[in-house]
């Protein structure tokens, strides 16, 4: 199956009558994704779709909903999102959410919305999500692929912005007690950058950690519906799908300066958890300042 060279994806060039007929507000912001997703670059077979499943078309209508969790529900303000090169990167931040990943969503939607030039950042999901029903249409056609080594490896030699958070379900899943307290770092994301020649960029995520906290975890009940914990907060299971929304706390993105190693990806672990370690160092930091920078969870 043959793909085109490297191109735009055009959106419409006229609004429909719905679009037309929605509040200014609402218009303006549908107007803007439109117009920023217009601008990244998009390698598309004869199907619409690129390399990894990505439709352009599809995620442009998917992401208005999260766009306006961005800019009205979780009132998203980023710093340094200027330290974000061009090209290959790895985003490496700290991870919560509990019930829904709105950490990530909200990342995505800052370098959608907020860094010039516009970018599609590329999601590692956990190996259980495509199992979830209508998800993995929903997850590759927005762009985002199972975290295996060599998906990720593949996107950054595309030269495609990749999200990684290092805890993994460590981090994702924790009680309230452990908030803001970074857990283990797998070493897989410093191999690839050392494979690949990638820049990482750090990044301190403030408001994931409130957006719905843990009251219990019960990862036997996880387990039944394959997942690897279930956790209960003030809002799920008790409300159903409403439970995901988030808590209406502000977020704050800080973006560190990149870091760049050398070295081999194949060494020890010894001789790469030192570099691991400076990263989530950077990382701890910018979270303080993500966090100081709050007078309160909502503001």
């Amino acid at each position: 199956m043959s793909t085109r060279a490297l191109a735009p994806f055009r959106a419409p060039p006229r609004p429909g009558l719905v679009r037309r007929l929605l509040p200014t507000p609402l218009r303006e912001l549908a107007e803007t994704v439109d117009h920023r997703v217009a601008r990244i670059p998009t390698r598309l077979n004869e199907y619409g779709y690129d390399p990894f499943g990505l439709d352009p078309e599809y995620a442009r209508q998917m992401v208005l909903f999260t766009a306006l969790v961005y800019r009205w529900w979780l009132r998203v303000e980023t710093h340094g999102i200027e330290n974000v090169p061009e090209g290959r990167v790895l985003l490496v931040a700290n991870h919560a959410g509990n019930t829904f990943a709105w950490d990530g969503a909200m990342l995505g939607m800052a370098l959608l919305l907020e860094a010039e030039p516009p970018r599609m950042l590329r999601g590692m999901g956990e190996y259980y999500l495509p199992t979830i029903p209508f998800f993995s249409t929903l997850m590759h056609r927005t762009g985002s692929v199972v975290g295996t080594p060599a998906n990720c490896a593949h996107l950054l030699e595309h030269e495609e912005a990749v999200m990684v958070f290092p805890e993994g379900a460590r981090g994702f899943v924790k009680p309230w007690s452990r908030r803001y307290q970074l857990q283990r770092f797998g070493l897989g994301f410093l191999r690839l950058a050392l494979e690949t020649d990638t820049p990482i960029v750090p990044i301190g995520i403030a408001g994931g950690e409130e957006q719905s906290p843990a009251l219990a975890n019960l990862p036997a009940l996880g387990r039944l519906v394959g997942a690897p914990a279930f956790p209960i907060t003030p809002t799920f299971p008790w409300l159903g799908l409403g439970g995901l929304l988030p808590l209406p706390v502000k977020f704050r993105i800080h973006f560190g300066a990149p870091l760049r190693f050398e070295g081999d990806a194949s060494e020890e672990d010894a001789a790469i958890e030192p570099r691991v370690a400076l990263v989530k160092a950077r990382i701890r930091e910018l979270i303080g300042d993500a966090r100081a920078a709050r007078r309160n969870w909502f503001w």
